[in-house]
Order: structure tokens, then sequence, then C-alpha cells
């Protein structure tokens, strides 16, 4: 019996694993290299205090994840193209170019924390892991259903990764009443700008509207569950435990010890010499499938991204797409193998990008779910509408707070 839109029916383990693949993927799309450098610095430089940062940033993200989410059950055709639609092709380029000069930009973190995670956990270069992985993840693109593929691939990373935190925690040995009071808003003293760099890294409204395009092919690759609905808040939430379970553990191991972080894999190696090779290893797997998620799943937002911008369409299925996710695949590698950092250069140019794409995504989004002529029964609730609005403000406050880093200091 086909599930009537709007009521849900008993599901099996598959089924229920197939309504989080869409936001399975984001979550770990968007826990990369970069926000375990953040989380594990929050943790390092002051315990358990920002905690609660995690809870709100989660919440705006759980909003608009959900909210694209919607948009693409409602819609019948791309977000990108209902933007194209209601403000015209200019925009609708503008959008898919930015978010892919923001992908390419920011993946060359992304292969470095591949080859990092393999390199210190076997002693061994860094440069063969990251062209091996990139390879690799090129591979991926053209195996039957990318989707399919894609789907199954994050669920088990994200697998991978819980596992490795969660037993990483219990060598940290956290002091657990300490760990709820981090959970109570507070902001030490100059602890604002790792706040907004988490809040930024978190809350991302890129990954967010890259949801609907994933529930959209999911769609595409089963028609059956067109009226099922779509669980983004147990990915959501999944991804807000491993970045507090990150921050725990630095809390508990690097934070008394006045450790700093520097990069995803610090906390790995303050780990060897205090429990040993084997809780080093476990922290660098937890590394590894946040890298190599993220190193995927980052690839597949910009290409695809910018095929739907050039009139390529969406589909992961185009083979026009496929070649331009293994280009931000490739030139990730490159900028990882030629100067085995992300040059500060390309971070400005990302973050100025992201300054112009940001704020008018977010605004788009809600603009478009909250219009009832599009989204129908899937349009936003009151409740939906005041969240969102919230959540725009925060939006407006990060790009601003840029605009000042970038601009006057």
């Amino acid at each position: 019996m086909p599930v009537q839109p709007g009521r849900t029916s008993p599901r099996t383990l598959k089924a229920w694993l197939s309504s989080l693949g869409p936001s399975i993927i984001t979550a770990a799309l968007v826990f990369g290299p970069s926000k375990m450098t953040i989380t594990s610095k929050m943790g390092a430089e002051y315990g358990y205090s920002l905690l609660w940062i995690i809870v709100m940033a989660i919440f705006f993200m759980i909003v608009f994840t959900a909210m694209a989410a919607r948009i693409g059950l409602a819609t019948n055709q791309s977000l990108l193209a209902t933007i194209r639609q209601k403000w015209g092709n200019p925009v609708a380029v503008a959008v898919g170019i930015g978010v892919f000069l923001v992908a390419t930009s920011f993946q060359a973190g992304n292969s470095i924390g591949v080859g990092i995670s393999i390199a210190e956990a076997t002693h061994t270069p860094v440069n063969s892991w990251i062209g091996l992985f990139t390879v690799l993840g090129i591979s991926l693109l053209f195996l039957k259903s990318f989707y399919n593929v894609l789907e199954r691939l994050m669920i088990l990373l994200v697998g991978v990764m819980l596992v490795a935190f969660i037993a990483t925690l219990t060598f940290s040995g956290p002091d657990y009443a300490e760990v709820v009071t981090g959970f109570v808003p507070s902001l030490p003293v100059g602890s604002l700008g790792l706040v907004i760099a988490f809040t930024a890294s978190c809350f991302s409204i890129v990954g967010a509207f890259y949801q609907s395009y994933l529930v959209q092919e999911r769609v595409r690759v089963n028609p059956k569950v067109r009226d099922e609905n779509v669980d983004t808040v147990t990915g959501m939430s999944l991804m807000g435990l491993m970045s507090a379970t990150v921050l725990i553990c630095a809390a508990a191991v690097l934070h008394p010890k006045g450790i700093k972080v520097t990069s995803a894999s610090d906390m790995g190696k303050a780990l060897e010499p205090i429990f040993g090779q084997y809780a080093s290893v476990l922290f660098l797997i937890g590394l590894f499938g946040a890298s190599f998620s993220s190193l995927v799943g980052n690839a597949t937002v910009g290409g695809t991204l910018l095929g739907d911008a050039l009139g390529y369409g969406s589909q992961l299925g185009s083979k026009r797409v496929k070649y331009l996710i293994a280009l931000v695949m490739v030139f990730g590698a490159s900028i990882a193998m030629i100067f085995g950092k992300l040059p500060l250069d390309l971070i400005i140019f990302a973050q100025s990008i992201t300054i112009l794409v940001v704020p008018f995504i977010g605004v788009a989004m809600y603009t478009i779910a909250n219009d009832r002529r599009i989204m129908g029964r899937y349009a936003n609730s009151t409740a939906v509408k005041v969240a969102g609005a919230l959540g725009l403000l925060v939006i407006f406050g990060l790009a601003l707070s840029n605009v000042n880093q970038l601009f006057f200091k």
C-alpha cells in the first residue's frame, strides 16, 4: 500500500536508513577536518565552556536543512532552477559559480586531512595517500548509481567516526559534571573568534542548500519514496554529537596540559604519549572518516551546483556533472600536494565569496520555503518562519563579522 502524503507507515531498518540518507550525506560533508580543528581548539583553549554553541548551531542547521528538504519534495526542479525562475538567470549562475568556487577553495583542506590521518598512523609520506584517495574518490563517481554509493559510503563513514570518537572519549575520561556546565551559555574572554568560526562552519547554509538536491536525487533513484518523510533531525544531531565528542576529548586531554591545537591531527599526537598508540590511531581513524567524507561530499556539492548553473542539470548520473565533481577533487589534491596546506590567499578568497553568496542563499531558501504557491503543504509553518528569521540574523551577523575580519583588521 503506497504511503499517503503527510502520513507515515511502519518502516523497516533499511527504509529508515534510506530516509536518513540525505541528512547523513550533509552531516558527513559538513563535518570535515576544518571543523575538527576548530572544535578541538575550542576544547583545548576553553575546556567544556563552549559546548552550548554546538546546540545553537545544530538547531539552526536543522531548521534550514529541513527547509531545503521540503523544497526538494515540493518542486519538480532544482533549487537553483527555482531561483532562476524567481530572480533571473544571472543570479542563479552567480550562486552556482560562487558555491563551486567556495567548495573548490576548501577542498585542499579535505585532501590534506585524508593524507595526514593515514600518514600519521602509518608513518608514511602524506602525498601518496592524498593521491590514492583522490583517485579512489573519482573512481566512485563512475560506479552505477552514484547516489546510492554516496549514501552508503557516508552512512559507513559516519558510523566509523562515531565509534572512533566515542572510543576516544572513553580513553579521555572527562569530568561529566563539568560537561553539563558547558551547556550553560557563557563567553570566555577571547573566545568570540572561535565561536564565530565554529558557528559558520557548523551552520553551513551551503550544506543545507544542497539537501534539496539530495532529496530530489533520492526520489529520482527510487520514485517510491517521494511521499515518505526525510529524517533531517537525526543526521544533524549526529553531527552535533560528533562535534561535542571531539570538543569534550580536547577539553579532557589538551586543556589541562595547555596543549595548543594548530591542525586536526594534533589531538591524535597528544593522545599517544598519554594513552598509547591505540588511542591515537582511534582518533586518526575518525579524522580519516571526516576527511574522506568531506573530500567526496564537498566536491559533489561544488560540481553539482556548477553543472546546474551552466545548464548541464544537477543529476549525479550526468557525465558532465561527474567530470565537474572530479575537477574539484583534482584541484584540491593538487593544491594539497604542492603547498602541503591550504594557502592563506585561497582562504581569504573563499571567505570573500562566502560573504557574497551565503546571505543570499539563506534569504532565497527562506523566501521560497514561505511561498505557498511554490511549496503548497510543504510551506514553512509560523514556528519555522520565526526560527528561520532568527537563523538569517545569525547568517548576516557571520557575514558582517567576516567583512570586519577581512577588510578592517
